[in-house]
């Protein structure tokens, strides 16, 4: 059974890799030899095979996950993702005239992390602020639009530089000393 899993191409590729470990172990292989022919490291062999040497076959399996399962599902979570590539409702839109006006003056300019949250629990999806905030760090997601005032279609318009503010000076650069740690005696 476990020759017969290490080469199987429809089963679980972890699964496959822990049974080629036990199969290689038995063609005299040792730990070292095993890690180099699977690429993986020589911890991850002994584990396998001594975890395979206490409860058999089934050894090989994932053990049940513990703890509390996630409250909000998969989509759910995509659900609060794509709130954040949505335009928020009250940001301002360009009328003929040229003006800025919010498209719907009750909601939010920009995302916030509560105004997030808010829309999620318009939506159906009971979620905190702090969740959101999890939930857009995990996945690398930016919800804030940052120095909105630098940009401008006026063409009188001048930025105010390159710091936040034209009066607040840059930091000045710290000197490094290297100070010797000992007396060297």
């Amino acid at each position: 059974m476990i020759a017969r899993l290490a080469g199987a191409r429809k089963a679980p590729a972890d699964l496959v890799m822990r049974a080629r470990i036990v199969a290689l172990s038995w063609s005299g292989l040792r730990v070292a030899g095993i890690a180099a022919e699977l690429g993986c490291h020589p911890k991850t062999v002994r584990w396998w095979l001594h975890r395979f040497n206490g409860l058999g076959p089934e050894g090989l399996e994932d053990r049940p996950i513990t703890g509390r399962p996630r409250r909000l599902t998969e989509f759910e979570r995509s659900r609060i993702i794509a709130l954040v590539k949505r335009a928020p409702p009250g940001r301002p839109v360009r009328q003929e005239d040229g003006e800025l006006a919010p498209a719907d003056g009750t909601g939010p300019p920009e995302w916030t992390l509560d105004a997030l949250a808010g829309e999620a629990a318009r939506l159906g999806i009971a979620v905190g602020r702090s969740q959101v905030r999890r939930i857009l760090l995990a996945e690398g997601v930016r919800w804030r639009r940052t120095r909105s005032w630098t940009r401008s279609k006026d063409v009188d318009f001048e930025g105010k530089g390159r710091g936040s503010s034209a009066c607040t000076p840059a930091r000045p650069t710290a000197r490094r000393w290297s100070a010797p740690t000992s007396s060297g005696r």
